[in-house]
């Protein structure tokens, strides 16, 4: 049992100091699985074959898998636009759109934009103690229905939303990947912190949001307790 739980442990460690890879291994609190892993990377195939090949490495033929989720890193189609800054600019800042200190404004948007797409589409997500991962949708029920409002109001209601979200900033990271299309959900929720209260506070804060309040259904949490590999194996007692 120890050397295949070894090289489990190995094979997790090899794939994710591949380059545009990566995978969190933590220990699931609960009954609901013993471990679980997060692994990112652009290309599916990888994916799929690590899948693969862990499930017939010696401790993975006697593994039984309790679930997965599949979905795609994406750049929210809310997110404030180029025009949306300027408008704001104008209108709030004051700014004469013809000045130096307008366009300097608009060159830090550009700035702060590009690395929002580049932590959204190709993240980086740093070792923290705890995981939590849940799938959500949005309510098709009548008086309900998120996609029978217009584009303007889901665009304000995601932006109340998002406020909620940025005072947990530097508490809670948040990567949320899509997946309409490709799993029983269509988004799933990652949210990984140093204190498992922050990620109570953060969930239940924004139960009152009107986003998750009134369009919102959401799926199983999973929690974990984040560690490398070889670590992790110890913990479970199987080497």
């Amino acid at each position: 049992a120890g050397s295949a739980a070894r090289d489990y442990a190995a094979r997790i460690d090899a794939f994710d100091q591949r380059d545009g890879y990566q995978v969190l291994a933590f220990s699931v609190v609960g009954q609901k699985a013993d471990f679980g892993l997060m692994v990112l990377g652009p290309d599916m195939v990888e994916l799929d074959r690590f899948a693969v090949d862990l499930a017939a490495s010696p401790l993975g033929q006697v593994l039984v898998p309790a679930a997965s989720y599949l979905s795609l890193t994406e750049t929210s189609e809310y997110t404030s636009t180029e025009e949306d800054e300027a408008k704001r600019l104008i209108d709030e800042e004051e700014l004469d759109p013809t000045s130096d200190a307008y366009e300097a404004a608009l060159r830090a948007f550009r700035n702060r934009m590009a690395t929002y797409v580049e932590h959204r589409l190709r993240p980086k997500l740093p070792h923290k103690r705890v995981i939590s991962f849940y799938p959500m949708s949005k309510r098709r029920a009548p008086q309900q229905n998120w996609y029978a409002l217009d584009f303007a109001d889901r665009k304000a209601l995601m932006a109340d939303h998002a406020t909620v979200g940025r005072r947990y900033r530097g508490r809670v990271l948040q990567l949320i990947t899509g997946s309409v299309g490709l799993d029983d959900w269509e988004w799933g929720v990652t949210l990984l912190a140093d204190d498992p209260a922050a990620i109570k506070e953060i969930v239940y804060e924004m139960r009152f949001d009107e986003v998750s309040a009134t369009y919102a259904d959401f799926g199983p949490f999973v929690t974990g307790l984040i560690m490398p590999p070889m670590d992790l194996m110890r913990h479970l007692h199987v080497m």
